[in-house]
């Protein structure tokens, strides 16, 4: 039986849920999305995307800047418009737009996000052409990594502290382990945690395109992305933002709030080895799934879900497959594994947040989304992969894991209950 962690910790709870991705424009309809196996992939018809060998990718289903008012969203990079799009919806799941008493000493913000290339580009392209005084004055402001938490905090008057985790695409679970300890340790009661990302444009492509890192198959978008399959050749490049609404269990209970689960366990490791390769053989992986498991006061056999990392590289897959083994033994065939990013692409540092938020509807409603193209799976790989169609989940207390790995070698996972 699952139970809570450590004596005297704060319970942490999820009670908002918010976001964007290729499949939708809210949790909602990117739930449904996976649930039916969709994927949000497609021919980029943007004119610099044909000069590239790369010209497919996840976008995000609805432009953002048309969601916000114009003013405030020609002041910001697109991927802050991302975060303050979901952010706007978890809010309002908690339910906290109507909450008449909040205590914004006691409210902070943990949201990650990339550097505001797209403000960047268009600064600079600016500066070449008309010089320094056509730059807008938003240019700076909008591109810094801390953006998107710092916007945030300021729309939503927080004032306890707002932080901006950087470890590529670990980020955004990095940010909510961050929150979660926040609020074990008594510093917030609430906490918007979270992350973002925009990474659709020459550079992103081009930049991870000559690092082939992408998969390449131009002719078959939505099959490009094919987590754990023999047949896997890279990632394929998504954008869109994730937010969870952490509290403390005290204080979701005294105003009545709806519970999704709990954040049960954090875990981080860093590798150590390469800047773009992970540890072959899973090891800093699976210390991250360790000390997870260990903060959670959880064993493996308390494990029923796995919300997979799974890029769709073949050196990633593996060592994230390697890391299960080592870590969960011969229970590694009762757990059922899936791979979002096969429909989402590669959401970067708002992977973890959208993943984290899938794998809580999943313990919720008691059904894993099934994982595309992966139905020949690599023999290497070994684990109970959901794919074709949904999976039910057993009733009673469960708990899952949702891993984020990232260039560098940073790796958080974080423990997940019903």
């Amino acid at each position: 039986m699952v139970e809570k962690a450590s004596a005297g910790a704060s319970d942490v709870v999820v009670t908002g849920l918010g976001a964007v991705t290729p499949l939708g424009a809210n949790v909602t309809s990117s739930w449904q999305g996976m649930l039916e196996g969709r994927s949000g992939a497609r021919v980029l018809n943007e004119p610099w995307a044909h000069e590239l060998p790369v010209r497919i990718a996840a976008p995000a289903a609805v432009d953002p800047a048309a969601a916000l008012p114009p003013a405030q969203a020609r002041r910001m990079d697109r991927v802050t418009q991302l975060a303050l799009m979901a952010v706007h919806e978890a809010w309002a799941d908690a339910g906290l737009d109507t909450a008449t008493e909040l205590d914004t000493e006691r409210l902070s913000v943990a949201v990650s996000s990339t550097i505001g290339v797209e403000t960047m580009l268009a600064a600079h392209q600016t500066l070449q052409t008309k010089g320094w005084k056509h730059m807008s004055p938003y240019a700076v402001p909008s591109l810094l990594p801390n953006s998107s938490a710092a916007q945030i905090a300021i729309q939503y008057g927080a004032q306890g502290s707002a932080h901006a985790p950087v470890s590529a695409c670990a980020s955004g679970t990095e940010a909510i382990g961050l929150a979660a300890d926040m609020i074990r340790l008594g510093r917030a009661d609430v906490v918007i945690a979270g992350g973002a990302e925009a990474p659709i444009h020459p550079f992103g492509l081009g930049g991870f395109a000559a690092m082939r890192a992408l998969s390449r198959r131009n002719d078959d978008p939505q099959g490009a992305s094919r987590p754990f399959a023999k047949s896997r050749d890279g990632f394929l490049l998504g954008e869109g933002a994730g937010i969870v609404i952490l509290e403390s269990q005290a204080h979701a209970r005294a105003r009545g709030a709806r519970v999704y689960g709990r954040i049960l366990g954090i875990g981080m490791s860093v590798d150590g080895h390469r800047i773009a390769q992970p540890q072959p053989e899973g090891l800093g992986a699976a210390k991250a799934i360790t000390r997870a498991l260990a903060d959670a006061g959880l064993s493996v056999t308390d494990i029923a879900h796995v919300n997979a990392h799974a890029t769709s590289t073949p050196a990633g897959d593996l060592a994230e497959a390697r890391a299960l083994h080592r870590v969960c033994g011969a229970h590694t065939d009762q757990i059922a594994v899936s791979a979002p990013k096969s429909m989402i692409g590669h959401l970067q540092s708002g992977s973890g947040p959208v993943e984290a938020i899938t794998t809580l509807l999943a313990l919720y409603h008691r059904v894993v989304p099934p994982t595309l193209n992966a139905e020949e799976t690599d023999d290497a790989i070994g684990l109970d992969l959901v794919t074709g169609s949904p999976r039910q989940l057993p009733q009673g207390p469960l708990a899952a894991l949702s891993n984020s790995f990232g260039f560098g070698g940073h790796n958080a996972t974080l423990v997940l209950t019903s």
